[in-house]
């Protein structure tokens, strides 16, 4: 008479199962699953509850808790779907989606307009892209006088706002976008496809139990 035993595993709070994560975004199963571990190890950094705080993305980035940064103070907020500041796992995958290759453009556009949009008003203002234009700067290690700084979103604003109103709609922004698709360069990371290499023996660990249960 055989044995069956049970493993009880711990998961982190807001965890999902990978089949569910799978059908809602681009990754696959196996590539949730990696997610799962790459996810693990960012929540349990700093805080060791199994959800990722501010501090803990900023780490993951940068490698630096305290770095300030508007780019991933934006991603965050973007990532933080439920507004309750941190990120549990069925969000971090849900989010994570749109910068997999398989996403659609349209998705990589839209999440880049609410990037830029930082006061969430569904336009992308001056003042907006004047502070995110100094974000890349100080990014770039780049010092430019406050003249050319101008100058730059000035020249950016006439080439995007085509009907002229004083700031950006999401109109404007794809269009903008679709004719300069470099522009997305950030929005796709390739290594996602490949997600499970990073981390084999657990997928391999995974694959093995799945052929257990068949």
């Amino acid at each position: 008479m055989g044995c069956w035993f049970s493993k009880q595993v711990k998961h982190t709070p807001g965890y999902e199962e990978p089949a569910i994560l799978a059908a809602e975004t681009a990754f696959t199963v196996s590539e949730v699953e990696a997610l799962y571990e790459l996810f693990r190890k960012i929540s349990y950094s700093i805080f060791k509850d199994g959800l990722i705080h501010k501090e803990e993305f900023q780490l993951a980035l940068f490698k630096n808790s305290k770095k300030n940064n508007l780019f991933a103070d934006r991603i965050f907020d973007l990532f933080d779907l439920k507004r309750n500041g941190v990120i549990d796992f069925g969000e971090f995958v849900r989010s994570l989606s749109v910068f997999h290759p398989n996403t659609a453009q349209d998705e990589k556009i839209a999440f880049a307009f609410r990037l830029y949009d930082l006061r969430s008003t569904g336009f992308i203002e001056r003042e907006e892209l004047k502070e995110m234009v100094l974000a890349l700067l100080n990014e770039s290690e780049l010092c430019l006088s406050d003249d050319l700084v101008e100058t730059i979103v000035d020249q950016t604003c006439k080439l995007v706002d085509s009907n002229s109103d004083g700031k950006i709609d999401p109109i404007e922004w794809k269009e903008f976008v679709t004719k300069n698709p470099s522009l997305l360069k950030n929005m796709t990371l390739p290594y996602l496809k490949d997600i499970t290499m990073a981390f084999p023996s657990f997928v391999m660990s995974s694959e093995a139990d799945d052929e257990v249960l068949d």
